[in-house]
């Protein structure tokens, strides 16, 4: 009924800069937040940045002053834009979205989450 789609991930040196973008398709209602998680190897996954329907922002203490999110509520498309990358910025970044989804007789609100996306900081 919905898919999110990543894509923008990629090989980037440290303090190169990337955007990942994520579009939500399908019977989509409405959409309330959107967000960024990545999982490193061997570590669980985090959240990164989040952002509410109305535009209210919130990131992880380790990508602030270097991230900033937005969204295009008339596409269905969150991005992350990346600057200063480091290293240990390396992951699978992860596109989620809390959406209610409209099946023709009901409404039904859930977390959906993308297929993930690479991104590799290295030299």
């Amino acid at each position: 009924q919905v898919q999110l789609v990543e894509s923008g991930g990629g090989l980037v040196q440290p303090g190169e800069s990337l955007r990942v973008s994520c579009a939500a398709s399908g019977s989509i209602n409405s959409i309330d937040h959107m967000g960024w998680y990545r999982q490193a190897p061997g570590k669980g996954r985090e959240l990164v940045a989040q952002i509410t329907n109305g535009g209210s922002t919130n990131y992880a203490d380790s990508v602030k002053g270097r991230a900033t999110i937005s969204r295009d509520n008339a596409k269905n498309t969150v991005y992350l834009q990346m600057d200063s990358l480091r290293p240990e910025d390396t992951a699978v970044y992860y596109c989620n979205a809390r959406i209610q989804v409209y099946s023709g007789t009901f409404y039904y609100t859930g977390d959906y989450w993308g297929q993930g996306t690479q991104v590799t900081v290295s030299s």
